[in-house]
């Protein structure tokens, strides 16, 4: 049976251990939860080991039987080093998490690609395999790249469908990489073709605005359902190793201001297990 967990951006105005609870109502097995902001702009709340908030989330995790399998977010553009990922790599290990999330930004590929061996030396001991992300709007954009750099390094790759099809690669690209590099598969849903304008009229939680490129706006503010929009996703669940943990990763405000944190939730637990189950019956 395949695991379906519910990613942090998903419901990104809960704490960590708000979204523990919701998943747990919404009958996820899994979370995935941001330790690190992906932006500057981004409030996440501290949680290095024997703050409150670790206190809380590993109290909640252990009260529930949820399980965190990765974390997030750090991006490598060039300035990031240990000042920044060893507090992350703490946080998770803390949680008990196995994956860390992040992002290719550093236009050098050397310093690049030193940069993630390293981080994948100082991971080890902690239990946490970086997983790189293809992400449509960075230097690391598609899967080639992505698997190339993760082959050399050691660590795995995130696969979004999102920037999968933003970026212009394919299930097919996916099929190609060894399926041992994919130790997760994010779902989420989508037009084929990214609408010019994109109108968020919610409010947005922790320092992020609507305001910028349509990609940008959609990537973390109005995501579709699976199953909602065009994305090939039967074929990229194909592209994976049968029974790969997928995570929904579905930011979407109007939907979550319209059904509530628990709805929301609910509804893309359904839509996982239908798309998964149409998968099965193809």
């Amino acid at each position: 049976m395949t695991e379906i967990g519910i990613a942090h951006l998903s419901l990104l105005h809960l704490e960590p251990d708000e979204l523990i609870d919701v998943a747990v109502e919404a009958g996820f097995d899994f979370v995935g939860l941001r330790v690190r902001g992906a932006t500057p702009a981004e409030d996440i709340p501290d949680q290095s080991p024997g703050s409150p908030m670790s206190k809380a989330t590993i109290a909640r995790l252990q009260d529930t039987g949820v399980q965190v399998r990765d974390i997030e977010f750090l991006s490598l553009d060039g300035t990031t080093g240990r000042e920044e990922w060893m507090p992350v790599l703490e946080a998770g290990a803390a949680l008990e998490a196995t994956t860390l999330t992040l992002a290719g930004q550093d236009t050098e590929p050397d310093r690049l690609a030193d940069s993630l061996a390293a981080l994948v030396r100082d991971a080890a001991p902690y239990g946490i395999t970086p997983a790189l992300e293809p992400i449509s709007y960075n230097v690391v954009s598609t899967v080639e790249q992505a698997g190339a750099l993760a082959s050399a390094a050691g660590c795995h790759v995130m696969i979004d469908p999102l920037h999968l099809q933003r970026g212009g690669n394919t299930p097919a690209d996916v099929a190609n990489l060894d399926p041992s590099l994919i130790p997760a598969l994010q779902l989420c849903d989508g037009p084929a073709e990214l609408p010019d304008q994109i109108e968020i009229t919610e409010p947005l939680p922790r320092g992020m605005t609507a305001d910028g490129e349509p990609r940008k706006v959609e990537s973390r503010a109005h995501r579709l359902v699976p199953g909602d929009g065009e994305f090939p996703l039967h074929d990229l669940l194909r592209a994976v190793a049968r029974g790969t943990p997928v995570s929904l990763e579905v930011p979407n405000a109007g939907l979550v201001s319209r059904l509530g944190d628990v709805g929301y939730a609910q509804r893309l637990r359904a839509s996982a297990e239908a798309v998964l189950d149409g998968v099965d019956n193809d």
